[in-house]
């Protein structure tokens, strides 16, 4: 039996943007103002998602002079899916499951 581990609240938000951002993608830099997290959480967290199959990215050519390439992330039928399965938590949600504070 595999042991399923529950996402944290910044994948769950990660994941949101994503959702939100549909077949065009995100950006990092728009995921982490999206998602309220810092590049140091965002990026491994990406590559784990990626690794898993969550996640596809590939890179984006920028029409501006100066400009370096961009990685773009999209969810995959399976990261659509474990989003699907995994909303974010809102603070109030957090409590006991009747919604009383903790």
């Amino acid at each position: 039996m595999t042991r399923q581990r529950s996402l944290s609240p910044a994948a769950r938000r990660v994941l949101q943007a994503l959702t939100d951002a549909g077949p065009a993608g995100r950006h990092g830099y728009d995921l982490c103002r999206e998602a309220g997290i810092k590049s140091g959480t965002l990026y491994p967290l990406l590559m784990r998602l990626e690794a898993q199959g969550y996640l596809a990215a590939d890179w984006q050519v920028v029409d501006m002079p100066g400009r370096p390439p961009r990685h773009v992330y999209r969810l995959t039928a399976e990261g659509r899916t474990l989003a699907a399965g995994n909303p974010v938590i809102e603070p109030k949600d957090a409590g006991l499951p009747d919604g009383r504070p903790a």
